[in-house]
């Protein structure tokens, strides 16, 4: 088993209260398969410049990710600045420019039409709708999206909704997309659009599952310090979507056994800047924080 990963790759400049980082590689498809290549394999589909550095190139082979996907085009990679209060969950951003991504439409090679399990990054909803329209038979389709796409794109949100199976969101995103002003009742109407499961991010609050009518709930691992909050949610998608894929099922309890996994997988992305706290990472030292999270989940 495989997961298809296909988002932006980009080049962050972050600063926060613990330090500065500029022009470190980053983006959806860079923090999503960081993590889930700790499972299974990863193929990406994705758009970087001539300036993508070499640094980049040598973590996907690190991780073992396949790049046929990845188009390199005459320009320049995306760039994102931004910077961070003293809480994680205050973000300025400060510059955006899309470069070669502004025109980006993913085209999948022939070998990728057949993957089963399909992550769409946070991207706009008809990329994704176009990622999909060239998947031959998908089994379980996992997307991502934003507060941007929710009030600018929503008929194409909502064209994407009913064609997934997972929506990732973060808590402002799951109410802003239902109205409902309750996580709970927001995260369970969210199901309601389409995705039979709804999985919301909160970041150092843990993250919540909603799914057939039943809702579950995970701390978040005890990082004492979060350098860069940027990648975690995807990196969170990773561990969840990966650990899915190695063990085949979809059941409730393969669901809430997931979520421990990603939010392990985060809590070394946040821990440094960029995705540098996957460097060189063993796999048991993931499995330790796994461990752990669900000593913490334990009343004995």
């Amino acid at each position: 088993m495989s997961i298809l990963a296909v988002g932006s790759i980009v080049l962050d400049s972050i600063r926060s209260p613990h330090g500065e980082s500029r022009g470190a590689i980053g983006g959806s498809a860079v923090y999503f398969a960081g993590t889930a290549s700790y499972y299974v394999p990863v193929r990406i589909v994705a758009v970087v410049g001539e300036d993508f550095p070499e640094e980049g190139y040598r973590f996907l082979r690190e991780r073992g990710v396949d790049t046929e996907g990845l188009e390199v085009l005459p320009g320049k990679t995306f760039v994102y600045e931004a910077e961070y209060g003293a809480d994680p969950n205050d973000r300025k951003s400060l510059r955006t420019c899309l470069n070669v991504f502004e025109d980006f439409h993913p085209v999948l090679p022939e070998r990728y039409r057949k993957e089963r399990t399909i992550f769409l990054g946070n991207i706009h909803p008809s990329l994704q709708i176009e990622v999909l329209d060239q998947i031959e038979k998908p089994a379980h389709v996992a997307a991502d999206t934003m507060n941007y796409w929710i009030r600018g794109a929503r008929a194409d949100l909502d064209r994407l909704l009913p064609r997934i199976d997972t929506l990732f969101v973060n808590d402002s995103e799951v109410k802003e997309l239902t109205g409902e002003t309750n996580l709970v009742r927001a995260a369970r109407r969210a199901t309601g659009l389409g995705p039979k499961t709804v999985v919301v991010k909160k970041g150092e609050h843990g993250a919540l599952l909603s799914r057939e009518g039943t809702v579950f709930a995970v701390p978040a691992y005890p990082v004492e310090i979060v350098k860069d909050p940027t990648g975690g949610g995807d990196a969170f998608a990773g561990g969840v979507l990966g650990f899915l894929a190695r063990c085949g099922l979809l059941d409730e309890t393969s669901f809430r056994e997931s979520l421990l996994h990603g939010t392990a997988a985060a809590s070394f992305v946040v821990e440094e800047f960029g995705p540098r706290g996957l460097y060189g990472l063993p796999k048991e030292r993931l499995e330790e924080r796994v461990a752990f999270l669900r000593a913490m989940m334990t009343i004995s």
